[in-house]
């Protein structure tokens, strides 16, 4: 045998006496075949390779700042707001605005919207989304309705919150499309039974 088989042989078994297929603890995680570290140096680029180059007339896009999105929820995740660069959204879990399966407000639901409306008008927003959403139980047709008569309801105290000729509104039900957790746990379902407020930010 070639010294350099002996070789191969001997690495073999001792990394077979070593790890026998059993994972340990102290081991860290598994890496895809493929995607493994090497330990080579990384490659030196030249910055005269002319493959780096625009081609002739070619030019660079404009540059431009990608929109940040900022998002709190309060610790019951009862509320959630997410800033961006150019929107403001608030969503409401269903349980905090209404009974089970019910599209009417209850006592602590008009004091949330109410302060909803008052970061509208801080905004000087005019252009107000109201959609609805549910989980995926039961039929969907149910969960349409359901959804469409919870963002009207909201919609309503909206109107009289700002009274304001000037304000246009787009109001939808979703019902179970658009989930933003996990439909197969009651927490993540709790979730997407929600109602969402979004407007344009102010400029400037």
């Amino acid at each position: 045998m070639t010294h350099n088989r002996l070789l191969l042989i001997a690495t073999v078994a001792a990394l077979l006496a070593v790890s026998p297929g059993v994972a340990h603890a102290d081991d860290g995680p598994s890496v895809p075949p493929g995607t493994e570290a090497t330990a080579s140096a990384p490659v030196e680029l030249d910055p005269n390779d002319p493959d780096l180059k625009l081609p002739d007339g070619a030019t660079l896009a404009e540059p431009k700042v990608l929109d940040i999105k900022q998002v709190v929820e309060d610790q019951s995740g009862d509320e959630r707001r997410e800033d961006t660069n150019s929107d403001v959204k608030f969503a409401l879990q269903a349980e905090v605005l209404f009974g089970k399966d019910s599209a009417k407000l209850g006592g602590e639901a008009k004091s949330r919207i109410a302060a909803i409306a008052d970061e509208i008008k801080t905004q000087n927003a005019t252009k107000i989304r109201v959609f609805g959403f549910t989980d995926n139980l039961g039929s969907s047709a149910h969960g349409d309705v359901l959804s469409r008569q919870r963002a009207n309801a909201v919609h309503g105290v909206l109107v009289k919150e700002l009274s304001d000729s000037n304000v246009t509104y787009e109001v939808r039900g979703y019902g179970e499309q658009y989930p933003i957790a996990d439909n197969s746990t009651e927490a993540g379902r709790k979730k997407n039974r929600r109602v969402e407020i979004s407007f344009p930010r102010a400029e400037g």
